[in-house]
């Protein structure tokens, strides 16, 4: 655990008592503060009281005293509209902090002094293949030889990490309702993947969403931003940071565009990743062996992850070994088994259009598995990420309103065990049946995790 610096004898009120709230709170304590924590729920306040910490409503003294307010990722602190309890601090100048903030501000510490090579940490941000990218950094980080811990939005929350060593690397994925409010974002490298509509009510439209992610890049000042330049936000912001045409601060990357004659870029073509300085080529990889990252989505992800290993001085033939034994991550383009010539393949994390288009047009003779929650917007940006698809199986309470927006033929089986049948019964040696669903889980399930494992459940039962 990593003691929060700087909050000995101050009173500080925690809300939310999930996974990072608790650890939040446990690490406060480790630093001689006064917590008092508060939950909604009697059993996230139940959870507290287990663990020896003491509730509070902050809206009947919790507050009073309070130098800080720690707030939980998931709970809303602006819009659509702030938590009560949220709202009352910022009415009375408390202020509201996260725990990644805590992190940032707690993580340096003097026994640095007599280290030889100072740790570092690599924070990762974007919309989609954010977990993947930070998964693959810890993996190739570890393969070659680094000490490494991965934490934040996958993994242990940042606080419960164990003090660095000598030389650790720290990979963090942070997603927008992290970064937005973190007081402090200090990452020695910082990567942004992509950006596509998505919890837009959450950050008031798409400019508001953006940046939240640009914070990642403008509050601390990264020593190296790896920028995905595929939409103009990422050209955007890449050319915000970079100082000059041969800024090598900023390595872009790409699976879509040429690198142009300056500057540093790590791009994808017909699955050949390409490290190019100055217009010069300088190594390439051929990921079309790579089993754990099929898809121009991974090839992105794959570019982000060789760019942070090469600014961390890792040579490319490693770094290429180190890819050949990912083996990816559960409920992301995950094959999970093949029956009679059909691979059955989970994508249950792919909850937007955006991530599951990038998922479809990483396969051929698709029996596509899709519907669940609708995100604003319907599905108006799959626009030709359908082409390899033979026919749709759609699950979900708004099954029928999903179905009549796709443009392919379609089955309206609302259930998971009814999709799957269904398109077991009609697939073909060559097919692939995915699970893409592009819509949030909610409706069905608790999680896009327990939407995954249930389709898996029923493809090993077949």
């Amino acid at each position: 655990m990593i003691p929060v610096q700087g909050v000995s004898g101050l009173k500080v009120l925690v809300l939310g008592m999930g996974r990072s709230g608790l650890v939040a709170a446990k690490a406060l304590v480790a630093g001689g503060a006064d917590v008092v924590c508060w939950d909604d729920s009697a059993p996230g306040r139940a959870r507290a009281e287990e663990e020896g910490l003491v509730c509070a409503d902050p809206l009947k003294g919790g507050l009073t005293g309070a130098a800080m307010l720690i707030t939980s990722p998931g709970i809303a602190h602006l819009y659509p509209a702030p938590h009560p309890a949220i709202a009352e601090a910022l009415k009375i100048g408390v202020p509201v902090d996260n725990d990644i903030g805590l992190f940032f501000r707690s993580f340096a510490t003097r026994a640095w002094d007599h280290f030889d090579t100072p740790p570092r940490v690599v924070a990762v941000t974007g919309s989609n293949g954010k977990s993947t990218t930070s998964a693959l950094i810890d993996h190739l980080l570890r393969h070659a030889g680094h000490q490494s811990q991965l934490a934040g939005n996958i993994g242990r929350g940042v606080l419960d990490l164990d003090p660095a060593e000598d030389g650790d690397v720290v990979v963090l994925e942070l997603s927008s309702y992290q970064t937005e409010l973190a007081r402090c974002l200090t990452p020695d490298i910082a990567v942004f993947t992509n950006l596509s509509p998505d919890h837009l009510d959450r950050h008031a439209g798409p400019g508001g969403y953006f940046a939240a992610k640009r914070r990642l890049f403008a509050e601390g000042g990264p020593d190296r931003a790896v920028i995905g330049v595929d939409e103009i936000e990422g050209q955007f912001m890449a050319g915000q940071l970079a100082d000059s045409l041969v800024d090598d601060r900023v390595i872009r990357i790409s699976v879509s565009q040429k690198p142009a004659d300056s500057g540093w870029w790590v791009t994808v073509k017909k699955g050949f990743l390409a490290e190019t300085r100055k217009g010069k080529q300088v190594a390439s990889i051929d990921l079309r062996g790579v089993a754990g990252l099929p898809g121009a989505h991974n090839h992105q992800n794959a570019c982000a992850a060789y760019a942070v290993l090469r600014s961390l001085h890792v040579a490319p033939k490693v770094i290429e070994a180190g890819m050949h034994s990912f083996t990816g991550l559960p409920h992301r383009s995950q094959t999970v088994r093949e029956l009679n010539g059909v691979t059955f393949v989970n994508d249950s994390k792919a909850t937007n259009v955006d991530s599951a288009a990038k998922a479809l047009g990483a396969f051929k003779n698709i029996r596509w598995i899709c519907g669940g929650l609708q995100k604003e917007g319907g599905l108006s940006g799959l626009g030709d990420g359908t082409a390899n698809v033979r026919k749709a199986y759609v699950i979900g309470r708004e099954a029928e309103d999903f179905a009549r927006q796709l443009p392919m033929d379609s089955a309206i089986c609302s259930t998971m065990d009814a999709a799957v049948s269904q398109a077991h019964a009609d697939a073909e040696p060559g097919d692939v049946v995915l699970l893409a669903p592009a819509a949030a889980s909610f409706d069905q399930y608790n999680s896009f995790e327990a939407r995954g494992d249930d389709f898996i459940a029923l493809v090993n039962a077949l």
